[in-house]
């Protein structure tokens, strides 16, 4: 746990080395490698990486909170939620997560450059979440959200890619905005990490003019990771050798596989890779479809071969960079909830499987928590962001089912126990 205590809105200085809080008990005993048969040959650069995923091991993400904007000017509560707690975060290290990520847009909240100066009960507040969060026993992950989404804001990708004047302006406020957060958070141990930015993109999604700019667009981006690490590396005290996270385009994990460039660090092997996971998202987004995986009735799901997919996809994942002592973490990973007993069997599979996988491969994964509750379409309700109690009996099956997948230790559940064990064919309810 915690060495030092912080305090709600006053985070108390606490030594940098202080470790990240070890995965809790509940759902399975201690977080360590996964089954011998499932991993890759780990060597110690990996095991190295591996250990830092192990630390996160199970994430929730505070969704549309902190990142919520209203006529361009973010808003804690703008998007419905209400204003997160103590309680919500004592309840969230309950029910098993042992990290949480704290989505932050900073829209309206910051002044005019070249000072671009964050308004302090703005960033107070950030720091109240992470004492919270801190309080809890959690590692916690704040960032620069949707400042950067379809380059409609300041972090305009499109603009910075065809202008290198735009994109030596928006380097300067990444820089001036990274500065103001890594001084508030000077003194503030290992458990808290900073990801430079969310889904940096033109609009296209990862399928806009990034596909036929000549790798601008890529560049820019690998440009502002460097700038992002150099200047919290600049501003001292615990920032020297913070765990930092970095990008690739818009998370999207071929994208970041293709193009993503480490930056240089003055701190060894702190620097963290963040890709985001909701395939196929005609299931797990838009609910297009109902069910998933091999056991899932025809029509009534995206494709074939779905769960090839996940370990395809996680294990190049694995081979880019965590082979090669590179941590990677899911920083994003949702499947909206569904009415029916069937359709819900189905989502906790996703789950089970896709979690189960994270494990496999050496990831650390954080489930998106929009609040939305009902059925259907972006509707990622699971835990109450107000008091941290569950949404509805579902979603306590849910979470249960993904704290099983990443905590238990058990030579015999495996992903190939969970494949064998996905939803009955003949339409029956698990």
């Amino acid at each position: 746990m915690l060495s030092a205590v912080i305090s709600a809105g006053m985070l108390a200085a606490s030594s940098c080395s202080d470790r990240m809080p070890d995965a809790p008990e509940e759902g399975g005993t201690e977080n360590t490698d996964p089954e011998p048969e499932q991993k890759p040959d780990p060597g110690q650069e990996d095991m190295t990486a591996r250990t830092v995923a192990e630390r996160l091991g199970l994430g929730w993400n505070l969704g549309n909170q902190m990142d919520s904007h209203i006529n361009g000017v973010a808003s804690e509560t703008g998007w419905g939620n209400n204003a997160a707690t103590q309680a919500t975060f004592d309840r969230i290290r309950e029910a098993g997560f042992s990290s949480v990520r704290i989505p932050v847009t900073w829209l309206g909240q910051f002044g005019d450059g070249p000072e671009y100066t964050i308004n302090a009960e703005w960033l107070d507040r950030v720091a109240e979440l992470v004492g919270y969060a801190g309080n809890a026993g959690l590692n916690v992950i704040i960032n620069i959200h949707h400042d950067g989404a379809d380059s409609a804001h300041w972090l305009d990708i499109r603009e910075a890619a065809a202008d290198t004047w735009a994109d030596a302006r928006i380097k300067e406020q990444i820089t001036a905005i990274w500065t103001q957060i890594a001084e508030k958070f000077r003194d503030t141990g290992d458990f808290l990490i900073f990801e430079g930015f969310n889904e940096i993109h033109d609009g296209g999604w990862g399928w806009g003019d990034n596909r036929n700019d000549g790798g601008r667009q890529y560049r820019c981006l690998n440009g502002w990771n460097q700038t992002f690490v150099d200047a919290v590396r600049a501003a001292g005290g615990c920032n020297s050798t913070r765990y930092l996270a970095v990008p690739g385009y818009c998370a999207n994990p071929d994208l970041t596989i293709a193009h993503f460039e480490m930056p240089e660090d003055s701190a060894e092997d702190r620097i963290l890779v963040s890709v985001h996971y909701y395939d196929p998202n005609e299931y797990t987004l838009t609910a297009k479809y109902s069910e998933w995986g091999h056991t899932a009735d025809a029509g009534k799901r995206a494709g074939d071969n779905e769960e090839a997919h996940v370990k395809d996809v996680f294990s190049r994942l694995n081979e880019t960079f965590i082979s090669k002592g590179i941590p990677v973490y899911i920083g994003e990973s949702g499947c909206v909830n569904r009415e029916t007993e069937r359709e819900q069997s189905f989502q906790r599979y996703w789950f089970e499987y896709v979690i189960k996988a994270a494990r496999t491969y050496g990831m650390a994964i954080f489930v998106w928590d929009n609040g939305a509750e009902g059925y259907g379409n972006e509707c990622h309700a699971f835990i109450d962001h107000g008091t941290g109690e569950f949404c509805s009996a579902p979603a306590r099956l849910a979470v249960a089912t993904m704290v099983k997948a990443m905590n238990t230790d058990d030579e015999t559940y495996t992903l190939d126990s969970v494949y064998d064990n996905a939803p009955e064919q003949d339409g029956s309810p698990e």
